[in-house]
């Protein structure tokens, strides 16, 4: 009888023989993402810049890391956090990007919006919109 330790190491085996196929696929993701994410640390710079100048340190955006997503096996994520509210970019190894919120934390996430990675000016504006709904909802009293 094989122990734990070994079931658990053919298990591991066979799990990553089946991702395999996709290693490409979410080094392009995690690329994507890394490249979004640093977008969205320099327009956040010029937003704490701003509140920080104003003397309303009380909007301060958290930028989380890139991180594997807490849904699907195949992506990687990033959040933004204010308070109670929260925002996701979550790229997946099949080329997509989802926007997802913002929403607040322990409630339904959403509204959700998808573009594959080829549709970048789309992604940019939407990016944009997204980023500005956020700060606007996490800042409203």
């Amino acid at each position: 009888m094989p122990t734990l330790r070994e079931r658990m190491a053919a298990l591991g085996r066979e799990l990553a023989e089946r991702e395999a196929a996709h290693r490409d696929g979410l080094a392009a993701a995690r690329a994507q993402a890394a490249k979004l994410r640093a977008e969205v640390a320099e327009a956040l710079d010029g937003f704490r810049e701003a509140v920080s100048a104003a003397g309303a340190q009380q909007l301060e955006v958290r930028l989380g890391e890139l991180r594997p997503d807490d849904k699907h096996v195949r992506a990687v994520e990033f959040d933004l956090v204010r308070g109670r509210y929260r925002a996701i970019v979550t790229v997946k190894a099949r080329g997509e990007v989802t926007l997802v919120g913002p929403f607040h934390a322990g409630r339904t996430e959403g509204p959700c919006k998808s573009f594959p990675f080829a549709a970048e000016d789309e992604l940019r504006k939407a990016l944009g919109d997204f980023l500005e709904r956020f700060v606007t909802e996490a800042a409203t009293p």
